[in-house]
Parts: structure tokens; sequence; C-alpha cells
């Protein structure tokens, strides 16, 4: 088995600094998009988090009705343009008195104009796009491009195999539910990660960790950012 560090995860939307924080410690991002869409409090596929002047707000994602059970892939998009305008008038009330709101606004304004039916495609360009900013490059697989099969620890580990791979890093909020024994059998070694959230320059107040990325960017820009990210500032 090759030693590449892999991570496994859902193609959340505009991620949160931790989903980037593993990315540049991987030499792989396989995007779990044919395992079951979550809905309610954990669903972070559908929805991320800003900041404004009482707290934060969720921005959601406006999907069409998916069966109980349907996989990421499957949810759909509702074609009305209602909750892109909610989420673009939210975006500029909020951040436009932000210091670097002129850089990063015609990202999110390019994201926010491409037609897409499916979440996990809008999703991915959200991914791609804070990739860009944070200059991130990691070779990325689809799961359903992959043979593995199974549940929980079993697919991840058939993943792995499938890929010849044998350095798993994990978040730890997979430790709920993790199980050691079928990766001491095919020899793959957890990681875990260790991310710190980092304190910057945010507006309204009191900082509030966990927020969408797209806080970081404006609040500090693209430069910066990156060091920030790495732990370089």
């Amino acid at each position: 088995m090759q030693d590449r560090v892999v991570v496994i995860h859902q193609p959340d939307f505009i991620p949160y600094l931790g989903f980037f924080d593993r990315l540049l410690k991987a030499d792989l991002y396989v995007v779990f998009d044919n395992v079951q869409y979550v809905r309610g409090s954990r669903a972070w596929t559908s929805r991320d988090k800003i900041k404004t002047p009482k707290g934060e707000k969720w921005l959601s994602i406006g999907i069409k009705k998916a069966a109980y059970g349907a996989a990421i892939n499957e949810v759909m998009l509702r074609q009305d343009f209602e909750w892109r305008i909610h989420h673009m008038n939210l975006i500029r009330e909020n951040y436009r008195k932000a210091e670097y709101y002129q850089e990063i606004m015609p990202y999110i304004e390019n994201l926010y104009s491409m037609p897409c039916e499916r979440m996990v495609d809008f999703n991915l360009k959200s991914i791609r796009m804070l990739m860009q900013l944070f200059d991130i490059q990691i070779e990325t697989v689809m799961a359903s491009s992959l043979k593995a099969g199974g549940k929980s620890n079993e697919l991840i580990v058939n993943i792995m195999k499938e890929l010849g791979c044998s350095c798993y890093l994990s978040g730890v909020g997979a430790k709920d539910y993790f199980i050691a024994t079928p990766y001491e059998r095919a020899g793959i070694e957890v990681i875990w990660q260790e991310f710190e959230h980092p304190v910057y320059p945010q507006q309204f107040g009191k900082f509030i960790p966990y927020l969408s990325s797209i806080d970081l960017l404006f609040n500090c820009g693209i430069e910066k950012s990156r060091k920030i990210l790495r732990g370089k500032i």
C-alpha cells in the first residue's frame, strides 16, 4: 500500500476552516458524495454560518424535497433564484464594510451565478473556489466513482483498500462512531486531526469561531488568510 494521506469527507457547503486544514495535510481528498444526506442540526452539506451584528446567521441552500435515505449526490437544487438572491443579499449586507469585501465579493458572485442542478455540484464549486483562494492543490476522487461497498468504518476501509492507501486522516467528530478493528486488520493507520481554530480580526464584536471560511477571507483578504490557515500568523 502507498503511504499517501487520504481525507474522506462529505462535500460540505462553503466549509469552515477545519475542512481546509485537513486538505492541507493530505495527498488525496475522496468526496463522500454517495452517502446518505443528513438533515437537521448536522446538515453541513446544505448550510453554513456567517456573522452578523446579531450573531451567527445560517445560509441554507434551496433544495427540492428528497426521499428519505437519499444520497448526497441525489439531492437536487431548487431552480428558482430566490435562495441565491437571499444568500447574496445577506452576504452583501453583512460584509460590505469588511476590509476585503471588494477583493472577495467577485468570487462569491461568480459562485452564485453558476447553473447547477444537483446540490453536490454547487457545493463542489464552493469548495474549489475556496481551495483556489487558499492556494490548496490536492487530488480529488468522487466516492461514487469507486466500487467500494459497506457502511461506516467498513466503507472507509474498503475505499482505502481500493485506492491502495494506508494512511487515513479523520476529523475528531468521527470518534463517536469509530471502531479501530477494521482499520487494524487492513493495516491502515488512522491519524486524528488536531485543529486549533485561529482567532483573526472580525466584525461585530466578540470573535465567533467555526463560521464559513468566507468570513476569514472577507475580513483578512486572500494573502493573509492563506497564512492564517497555515498557522503562519
